[in-house]
């Protein structure tokens, strides 16, 4: 195994520890050398991918919503119908962040804990907002349909955080069923 190999598989390993101390239940601190310590490797080989701590929890955050961007695409890429669309894509992101709470709690939660990502969510929300806006078919005025799509990218993220901090108490069954209504009746608007 060539060193580029080896360099890609312990950036590998630090973006899963950042993901696991980043959405620690508790809104674990992370700081290198916990990083290290998790990861089993020493400090030279954090620096050899990161400058800093704080460059680290922004790339663990980018990682996250580049993660679930792409799942929301790839759901949502072979449907059709309101119906179905909302369905593929609501069923993606509990998939990656409800059955994988702490890839949850850093997209979602982490921003409005860590200050080094103070804004980062609304940085992130653009590209959930266009994701939504090719799904609103029925919406024919765009500006319009901007404002469904940034109200129901809103709507949501509000959701899942409740949803992953245990303040909406309901199954996953009703909760996945309210926001596929939620997208299917914004496009109806």
């Amino acid at each position: 195994m060539g060193i580029e190999e080896r360099r890609a598989i312990r950036k590998a390993t630090l973006f899963d520890v950042g993901v696991t101390l980043l959405g620690a239940v508790d809104g674990s601190a992370v700081n290198v050398r916990a990083v290290c310590k998790a990861a089993g490797l020493t400090e030279r080989y954090f620096y050899e991918s990161f400058t800093d701590r704080d460059e680290y929890v922004v790339s663990v955050h980018s990682f996250v919503a580049e993660r679930a961007q792409s799942a929301l695409a790839t759901a949502v890429a072979t449907e059709s119908g309101t119906e179905a669309v909302a369905t593929a894509a609501v069923d993606a992101f509990v998939k990656l962040m409800v059955d994988d709470p702490a890839m949850g709690r850093v997209l979602l939660i982490a921003p409005l804990s860590e200050p080094v990502l103070n804004g980062r969510g609304i940085q992130s929300m653009p590209a959930f907002v266009d994701l939504v806006y090719a799904q609103l078919s029925e919406i024919s005025d765009p500006v319009d349909k901007q404002l469904v799509a940034v109200g129901l990218v809103g709507a949501l993220f509000t959701l899942f955080i409740g949803y992953l901090d245990g303040s909406i108490d309901i199954d996953r069954e009703r909760f996945v069923a309210h926001c596929v209504r939620l997208l299917t009746r914004a496009n109806h608007a």
